[in-house]
């Protein structure tokens, strides 16, 4: 028996679906349409209230899941998890989990799965997107012909992106696909992770702010967390400079966005490419009139392709654990 539709729109569950759980799936969050389908036909996957409703539900019914499936926006946290007693697996569709309580989940043994690599050709793409945006101005462009002003006037130059110096913050997986596309426009490269990559020839830089000072742009491909919030500061966003371009695909969290708006807004940074924001959907209202700013609605993976991907990964992992009670993606620990 499946997840009665009123009951779903209206994120509460049947009555009857608690009646088969079938391997005591819960869904945590909306969820793409392919993965949530799937997790209701073959394991009768209940959703998770959200609201006042959610204490009683888990108070009534959270002992009887071991598995939850999220995404990466919405994850499963402390206070969620404390209402699951046999949660063994946390299934997620994303890369990021740091929405996730991963310390709670270490403590208590519970596994974490993400859906890494197949995605790193489109977050990768959109990184370049917005930069070669933000260096050539094509969205103001745009925007200047569709207002009718190309017939006062020419349009402003626009900044060469070809042989610009490029620092990366993060030379992960995602970090790494963009560096391999920056080659091809002839960048010089440079990177920041917490440790040197062994590999990979491209220059290493301990210091964050000297990373910036010595970039044209500098790209965020840093994963979220505890660790990584507001790594890119007032301090760093000051060495990149009036000239300096800012491109962040990573979370909203990884940078200072008060820092980052003051420095848009008074023209001590040049210009960004964000795809992230701390506090979405909500936008810095005074993001929304700068012309030297490309904003989108977190959406560098948003491909068919790449979500087809995702979500097939996502129902492997799940389908893995119900059988041998190990995951395809699991989460380093």
């Amino acid at each position: 028996m499946t997840i009665n539709a009123e009951h779903q729109a209206a994120n509460t569950p049947a009555p009857t679906d608690l009646a088969d759980l079938r391997g005591g799936v819960l869904q945590v969050g909306p969820l793409m349409p392919m993965v949530q389908n799937a997790i209701v036909a073959d394991h009768n996957a209940v959703r998770v209230p959200d609201g006042s409703d959610r204490q009683a539900f888990l108070s009534d019914h959270g002992s009887k899941f071991t598995i939850a499936v999220t995404s990466g926006k919405i994850g499963v946290d402390s206070a969620l998890m404390a209402g699951l007693p046999n949660l063994r697996a946390v299934v997620n569709f994303g890369v990021g989990y740091d929405t996730t309580d991963v310390a709670q989940a270490q403590a208590r043994g519970i596994l974490i799965s993400n859906t890494p690599d197949v995605l790193n050709d489109c977050v990768a793409d959109t990184a370049l997107a917005l930069l070669l945006d933000v260096f050539r101005r094509t969205s103001e462009a745009d925007r200047f012909v569709r207002r009718g002003a190309w017939k006062a006037g020419n349009f402003p130059l626009a900044s060469k992106l070809s042989g610009k110096r490029v620092g990366i913050v993060g030379l992960g997986r995602i970090g790494t696909a963009i560096a391999q596309r920056l080659e091809g426009f002839n960048c010089v490269i440079s990177y920041h992770n917490r440790k040197p990559v062994v590999g990979v020839d491209y220059r290493y830089v301990g210091s964050l702010t000297e990373l910036a000072a010595g970039s044209d742009a500098l790209i965020v491909a840093a994963a979220g967390g505890a660790d990584s919030v507001k790594l890119i500061s007032a301090e760093v966003l000051a060495a990149l400079g009036p000239q300096g371009y800012l491109v962040n695909i990573a979370r909203g969290t990884v940078i200072d966005e008060t820092a980052l708006v003051a420095a848009l807004v008074s023209g001590a940074l040049g210009g960004a490419g964000l795809d992230v924001f701390a506090d979405e959907p909500n936008v810095p209202e005074s993001l929304l009139e700068l012309d030297n700013v490309v904003l989108l609605p977190h959406l560098a993976s948003g491909t068919v392709e790449t979500r087809q991907a995702m979500a097939e990964l996502t129902l492997a992992n799940l389908d893995q654990f119900l059988t041998d009670g190990t995951l395809c993606t699991p989460v380093a620990r």
